[in-house]
């Protein structure tokens, strides 16, 4: 890896540029003879008018390219250690399997104040020797460093508490894999509440006693500071980093510094944490591993699941991957014995009461009060009375998705993207929740000029009014994306609650995995049904594993929990499952239908996605794209393995006033998909058009 270049001439770099026509990712550079230079470095760059930083790759003493119309690198930086080559073989995985160049897959995911050219300066140096380039920031930081505040190196004094039978047997199981050095790939399914981080816990100390690293991922941000005092309460003398979007960039340089150079034991974050470099990891854990969370929707449009994994394997280590609901993904490669299966099957704490109660609500002849059976409300008043709190889940934020003319049935809509714009009483504007555009309430129908526009249906703005006329001394707090905007708000709101200062939780999908609410015995969903009979044949599995993580608050203390679902379809198959809590069952219905449709997990797919002024020349675009690939497969004896489906409109077709199409490649197998995608992506780039395209690898929307 750190191969000196005193002898060597050029040096072959990556950028954070697409791949070129031809194929190729890397580009040469001049160097010095007598200057030294690493594999794994970074370097700045002249590239066309701009000045970028790169990565090499290579050090030779030949180029392809005359040597004299090659540019000469402006300077190694070496105030960075150099990037390990397991490193960059991860980075090459994922550049090839999602289809990108190499340079940008491993420049973007490294901090911002290491990509920024415009920070180095030359340093004042002697006479006669080449400038040598630094950046005031990576050297504030490297003083930051240094008077951090060290870990606890005091004899920790924590109470191990009891395993159940069943935790014992995880431990056991994991504990064996550590001693394996190999890798194992191990499934935790456990039930909500089931002590599933203890078992991360005991795992972790055995890796931090073999003085190793371990890789903890999470789906949410505010899943990070709760387990992160977790950490800290069981392993004080441990070094702890943590990663996520949230950040400042600096304190995101700093944290990624100290894991690359071994001054972390234990990496927490998001799903960018897995493009770090740990020299020492030997333990990879994913939590909530079904949450759709940990595929990236912009850029490089990775699975950080999928790609721990792969981690995993080349570095021959253990990876555990947790969750009440698995993803039918992860249930099948435990189906078919290619992961290990331990299972938690019930609650751990000493004082929980067992699984919640599950009830469905029927609402086929049951009116309705403001989106709330009398069941529903009664529920909430004896919790009330009895001092417990309530959850109201609903996934919707905003007051209302839409603002109506009931006179000439004009609806708002967003002016640049195909759906409604949504009414936020608080600031009396509306929101479109995909491009960001707003705008004042109209006085009056923009149409027929009604002056009595009403809202139509309930977001959880509604709901929390709803709810505080009903309820006036009550407490109630509502936990979305609006109400936790400010830096800290989501912990000071998550904090009034543990502390017994709320009565009623109303909340999104961000309170319902993760939290252990103590007073909590009451969760009532007040829309189920809506992702019932979607197009999307992942809806139902969605659908379950929030509806189960949601039931999952309920309960968690000596008093039991109940669940009360408002639906209008009681006896679904999903339904009846979900009161059962036997994941089991809806697993193998689920996935007896996908084998039967020929859908993932025994299909591959990949999505060629376009973007244009019109959808007319997206469509186009598309057309020629099917008729490049039938043609190549065709040539490959390769028309049985893949099917090429027809281009149509997105199911949101219009975001930001660029009107959108795709078309779905449908395999029979991963290889026969990654074969094809190479050579019809080349010719793609080879084609002239104004059409904006990508290409998404194992999409989890289509």
């Amino acid at each position: 890896m750190n191969t000196p270049s005193h002898r060597n001439r050029f040096l072959r770099v990556i950028l954070d540029a697409p791949r070129l026509n031809y194929g190729s990712d890397l580009f040469d550079y001049r160097w010095p003879d007598d200057r030294a230079a690493e594999i794994g470095q970074r370097v700045l760059l002249p590239f066309g008018r701009q000045t970028l930083i790169g990565l090499i790759v290579e050090i030779t003493d030949t180029s392809e390219v005359e040597p004299s119309k090659l540019r000469d690198a402006i300077a190694v930086l070496d105030d960075v250690p150099t990037l390990p080559l397991d490193w960059f073989t991860l980075m090459r995985f994922a550049a090839d399997y999602y289809q990108r160049s190499l340079g940008e897959v491993a420049l973007p995911a490294l901090p911002l104040l290491l990509r920024k050219a415009k920070a180095y300066r030359p340093e004042s140096v002697q006479p006669q020797e080449p400038a040598r380039y630094s950046s005031r920031s990576i050297r504030q930081l490297r003083k930051k460093s240094m008077g951090a505040a060290k870990p606890d190196t005091s004899t920790a004094s924590t109470q191990m508490p009891i395993l159940t039978a069943e935790q014992a047997v995880a431990v056991t199981e994991i504990r064996s894999a550590l001693r394996g050095s190999e890798f194992q790939p191990l499934l935790l399914h456990g039930v909500t509440g089931s002590g599933k981080t203890e078992v991360y816990l005991q795992a972790l100390a055995d890796v931090l006693a073999r003085g190793q690293q371990a890789l903890v991922l999470v789906p949410e941000i505010n899943l990070t500071p709760q387990l992160l005092e977790i950490f800290r309460g069981r392993f004080p003398q441990a070094r702890l980093a943590s990663l996520h979007s949230g950040m400042p960039d600096g304190e995101r340089a700093l944290q990624w510094l100290r894991v690359h150079e071994g001054e972390a034991d234990i990496l927490l974050g998001t799903r960018m944490a897995v493009m770090v470099p740990l020299p020492r990891l030997g333990l990879v854990v994913v939590d909530e591993e079904h949450d759709p969370s940990f595929k990236q929707q912009e850029g490089l449009r990775y699975s950080a699941r999928d790609l721990a994994l792969v981690l995993a394997q080349q570095r021959r280590i253990p990876i555990i991957l947790g969750s009440a609901t698995p993803s039918l993904e992860t249930w099948a490669q435990a189906e078919r014995g290619r992961y290990k299966k331990l299972t938690l099957s019930s609650r751990a704490a000493d004082d929980a009461a067992g699984l919640p109660q599950i009830r469905m609500v029927s609402l086929e002849r049951t009116p309705l009060e403001h989106g709330f059976s009398e069941t529903l409300r009664n529920a909430i008043q004896q919790r009330l009375e009895r001092g417990e709190q309530s959850l109201i889940f609903h996934n919707r934020r905003g007051y209302a998705p839409v603002l109506a003319c009931g006179a000439c049935g004009w609806i708002s809509d967003c002016r640049r993207c195909s759906v409604h714009a949504v009414f936020h009483k608080l600031d009396g504007r509306l929101h479109c929740h995909h491009c960001g555009w707003e705008a004042r309430v109209p006085k009056a129908c923009p149409d027929c000029g009604n002056v009595d526009l009403a809202p139509l249906g309930r977001g959880t703005q509604r709901i929390e009014e709803t709810l505080a006329s009903w309820f006036p001394e009550a407490r109630i707090l509502r936990i979305d994306r609006d109400s936790t905007r400010r830096k800290g708000s989501m912990q000071t709101a998550l904090s009034a609650v543990h502390a017994g200062e709320v009565d009623i939780l109303v909340g999104t999908q961000m309170v319902a995995k993760g939290h252990d609410f103590r007073h909590l015995t009451l969760v009532g969903v007040v829309d189920a049904d809506s992702a019932l009979f979607s197009h999307d044949f992942r809806a139902a599995e969605r659908l379950f594993a929030n509806l189960m993580q949601v039931a999952g608050r309920a309960g968690r203390a000596h008093k039991p929990g109940e669940v009360l679902i408002q639906t209008r379809y009681p006896q679904h198959p999903l339904f009846a499952a979900l009161t059962a809590h036997d994941f089991d069952r809806f697993a193998k219905s689920q996935l007896d239908e996908r084998r039967t449709a020929g859908l993932p997990p025994y299909a591959y797919h990949a999505v060629l996605r376009a973007e244009a002024k019109t959808l007319e020349a997206a469509l186009a675009f598309l057309h020629a794209a099917r008729e490049i690939a039938q043609n190549l497969l065709v040539a490959c004896d390769q028309s049985s393995t893949i099917d090429l489906y027809d281009p149509v409109p997105m199911n949101l077709v219009r975001v930001a006033n660029v009107e959108r199409a795709q078309l779905l490649v449908e395999a029979r197998s991963r290889p026969a998909l990654q074969n094809l995608l190479p050579i019809w992506l080349a010719a793609l780039r080879a084609i002239k058009t104004r059409v904006q395209w990508h290409v998404e690898v194992d999409p989890l929307e289509i």
